[in-house]
């Protein structure tokens, strides 16, 4: 995905402990943002206790420990090391028991 500038996108949904579900459209800064950069522009998001979002409309801040799943589309397929499964398959969608 590429924005109207030409400029790598991905969409990123925050599934919470609720139950609720949001997602945003991120823009990568420059396309020459290499594949380890993005590696650990990942990990050091991922390690903060809150994340910020700036939006065009305003700032979302997320308290990481309120967030169950992370998706992220188009895959990264650069994405290796440890804890990283290559070649799943999703076979059910995950489902909420009431």
């Amino acid at each position: 995905m590429y924005s109207e500038a030409g400029l790598p996108t991905f969409q990123i949904t925050f599934h919470y402990l609720n139950g609720q579900s949001e997602a945003f459209t991120v823009t990568l800064e420059s396309d020459s943002t290499t594949v380890q950069d993005l590696r650990q522009d990942i990990k050091r998001f991922l390690a903060q206790d809150w994340w910020t979002l700036k939006t065009l409309d305003d700032t979302v801040i997320i308290k990481a420990s309120n967030v169950l799943k992370i998706e992220i589309k188009p895959p990264i397929e650069t994405l290796h090391g440890d804890g990283v499964f290559h070649n799943a398959e999703r076979v059910t969608a995950l489902t909420r028991s009431r």
